[in-house]
């Protein structure tokens, strides 16, 4: 079954460039011209990956990000002519897996869109994403009992590390803010130095990471927080 795009983006000659080139290559495509009609689309779970510009009418991608990215874990891949290193933080801060600056090639943007629909496959397609456990890089979280095993090996965890873990694990690929992970795992109204996030980032890259001091899965995303990869 071919995979679909939705391609939010206001100007007609790019959206239906974008449109030909990813149906020429195996994927079916449609496009929204007004941020609100692109996000009511999204939400509707029918598109397995969506190109977002940023400067919609209506509402403007970021809002559109940080709504789909609060329903739904689909590749968010952003294209917009907005170079500053600001907006794609921005961008990465509300949940996109990638920005991709205009103008751009077609063949990268098709690259790019068959390598994040894989790495999503292969976490949800594949059905490692389960309800009661999840399975990622040989780390298997078993929520029920709140146990973590690495590459099969039972591997101890404190409360915060676990939830902190599952709560990364559950979320691949968004990037978030040191502020952010300490507000929802510690709490709104807990009191302490956001540089816990830091210890306890560090941690968890001891007990999961291969090489701790090489991160391959916790990466830190410089000037904006840190992602889980899948």
């Amino acid at each position: 079954m071919k995979k679909r795009i939705l391609i939010i983006e206001d100007d007609p000659v790019i959206a239906e460039v974008q449109k030909d080139y990813l149906e020429a290559s195996g994927f079916t495509a449609d496009i929204a011209s007004h941020g609100d009609k692109g996000l009511a689309l999204a939400l509707q779970g029918e598109y397995d990956l969506l190109l977002l510009d940023l400067m919609l009418p209506g509402m403007d991608g970021y809002e559109v990000c940080r709504r789909v990215r609060e329903a739904s874990n689909l590749p968010i891949l952003i294209v917009s002519a907005k170079k500053e290193e600001v907006d794609k933080i921005r961008g990465f801060g509300l949940g996109a897996d990638d920005y991709i600056l205009k103008p751009f090639g077609l063949g990268e943007l098709v690259a790019r869109v068959k390598a994040h629909l894989a790495r999503y496959d292969r976490l949800v397609g594949s059905g490692e994403w389960r309800r009661d456990e999840l399975t990622l890089h040989g780390i298997r979280i078993e929520r029920q009992s709140h146990r973590v095993y690495v590459n099969e090996t039972e591997v101890a965890f404190t409360a915060k590390e676990y939830d902190l873990l599952l709560f990364l694990v559950s979320n691949p690929n968004r990037v978030f803010r040191k502020e952010e992970l300490f507000e929802r795992i510690w709490g709104l109204d807990a009191l302490g130095d956001h540089a816990t996030v830091t210890v306890h980032i560090s941690k968890l890259r001891e007990k999961i990471e291969r090489d701790p001091s090489a991160p391959q899965y916790i990466e830190t995303i410089w000037g904006v927080g840190y992602r889980f990869n899948l």
